[in-house]
């Protein structure tokens, strides 16, 4: 959705690239990392074996909000920079931030929109998509806040269990209501 709405014209601020960019080898993120979880997640180019970190955390959590505790300030500080470089202008900015229920924050959002599918279509999504097994698919989605939860918070929400076609005539209604919002 984020992608479509920059191709709208949104500043996307991708909440995904900035945790990426956090735990990038060389950075206290990463050293922090691999201090807490030690060399098994340290990939053979030196950066993170992600699939060896997810397969930790998502088995323990605890060990899944120490990740969290290192990761998510990191990132709140990274948004929050970014959106300061963008006050002042009249770009629509869109938080792309997936566990934005979860981290219990709003930063400053006007409107929160949610995308939403069924949960077996976003196991059969993963599966198909990112190659993960049924069972690991279900244990990442069992980690994150409900699915309830997550629509309690929108103001929008936008039905992804559909075709493109469906979800760019959702996404151009709510870019249209973002344009009124903003103005």
């Amino acid at each position: 959705m984020a992608a479509i709405l920059a191709e709208r014209g949104a500043v996307v601020v991708d909440a995904d690239r900035l945790a990426r960019d956090a735990v990038a080898v060389g950075t206290d993120g990463y050293r922090a990392v691999v201090d807490r979880f030690g060399p098994e997640v340290v990939a053979g180019d030196g950066g993170l074996d992600r699939k060896a970190l997810a397969g930790v955390v998502f088995d323990d959590p605890g060990a899944l909000a120490d990740l969290n505790a290192i990761v998510h300030p990191l990132v709140r500080a990274a948004i929050a920079e970014r959106v300061a470089e963008l006050a002042g202008t009249d770009a629509v900015v869109v938080l792309e931030i997936p566990l934005l229920v979860e981290s219990g924050r709003s930063y400053g959002a006007a409107q929160v929109i949610v995308v939403d599918c069924p949960e077996e279509v976003a196991v059969r999504r993963l599966v198909e998509g990112r190659g993960m097994d049924g069972a690991d698919a279900r244990r990442r989605i069992a980690a994150q806040v409900s699915r309830a939860d997550r629509l309690a918070a929108a103001n929008v929400v936008i039905d992804n269990s559909g075709s493109l076609a469906d979800l760019r005539r959702q996404v151009d209604a709510a870019w249209v209501h973002l344009r009124g919002a903003a103005s």
